[in-house]
């Protein structure tokens, strides 16, 4: 077995990913207050926005307002899910540091949320991915459904391999494999990455794992035995599995901060002061954090 790495970048997803299916409306000043918590914990990457039609997202109808309160620390990377040009300009006047553009694996899940085929929604993104780079803005690319699908079941590991291809030709500066659906098992994530490092360099690459059946924190260690060291997570474990009824969907920041302290690998983040704001956001929404290790060390203060 590889080493672990010494060192992992932890891309805090709660304001954007987390936040999006809450039904009740999050104000402006609570998501600005969340991100600034985040930010003095030490993230080097903060999902903080999304422009996108208020129509169908409308928690993020507030994005512009939120990018042009928070208290921005320099050297930080705060990123906005851009779904077209619209979106594009929007993020570029809210002075996003990162965009975000977003395909899926699995053919059938492509069809049924944006009716067209893989090959045709990424190649939607072309002028996307062409002015991020005339603009000298980051580009990332999610790939969603890279472990199963709600609707096909099992997603082909050359169809990932496929749309890693596709997205590291567009010119992506870092690509997400994510389990959409949280169904993966550690030797299922060994293969499925393995195939994403054939096709994009592994310093590049980053796991976005959902709880849904409780794997995730085994997922990514299972993807630290590959050198994968990027992760997605979220604070109070912000964010339910749209696709599984009563499901966990993101894992919690709080967890995995934890694993990473008892493995010794260095995250640059304070894992107090993310307890603290997953508590507060968990207060504001009135429930309890879905974080393990969060609420454990939070009762162990009280």
């Amino acid at each position: 077995m590889n080493s672990l790495p010494k060192q992992v970048k932890i891309v805090e997803v709660g304001p954007r990913d987390g936040l999006q299916n809450e039904k009740e409306n999050v104000p402006a000043e609570v998501k600005t207050e969340l991100v600034n918590r985040l930010t003095s914990a030490g993230f080097q990457n903060i999902e903080a926005a999304a422009f996108v039609s208020p129509k169908w997202v409308p928690q993020m109808a507030t994005s512009a307002d939120v990018m042009a309160a928070i208290t921005r620390k320099p050297g930080v990377i705060y990123s906005a899910l851009t779904p077209n040009m619209q979106g594009f300009e929007a993020a570029l006047a809210a002075r996003a540091d990162e965009v975000v553009i977003f395909g899926s694996a699995s053919e059938a899940f492509s069809q049924k949320n944006i009716n067209c085929s893989i090959a045709e929604s990424i190649a939607r993104f072309e002028g996307v991915a062409r002015a991020a780079k005339e603009k000298g803005i980051r580009l990332r690319g999610s790939i969603s459904c890279a472990f199963g699908c709600p609707y096909q079941g099992e997603v082909p590991l050359d169809a990932v391999a496929d749309v890693v291809a596709r997205m590291r030709d567009l010119g992506c500066d870092e690509i997400d494999i994510a389990d959409t659906i949280g169904v993966a098992t550690p030797r299922k994530t060994q293969a499925v990455m393995e195939r994403a490092i054939g096709q994009f360099r592994v310093d590049g690459l980053s796991g976005h794992f959902h709880d849904t059946y409780g794997q995730a924190l085994a997922n990514i260690y299972a993807s630290l035995e590959l050198g994968i060291s990027i992760y997605h997570s979220s604070v109070a474990g912000l964010g339910g599995c749209p696709y599984a009824k009563g499901a966990t969907g993101n894992i919690a920041t709080e967890d995995v901060l934890y694993l990473m302290q008892g493995l010794g690998i260095e995250t640059g983040i304070d894992l107090d002061i993310v307890v603290d704001a997953g508590q507060y956001i968990s207060q504001f929404l009135g429930r309890k954090s879905a974080s393990r290790a969060g609420n454990a060390i939070a009762a162990k203060r009280a």
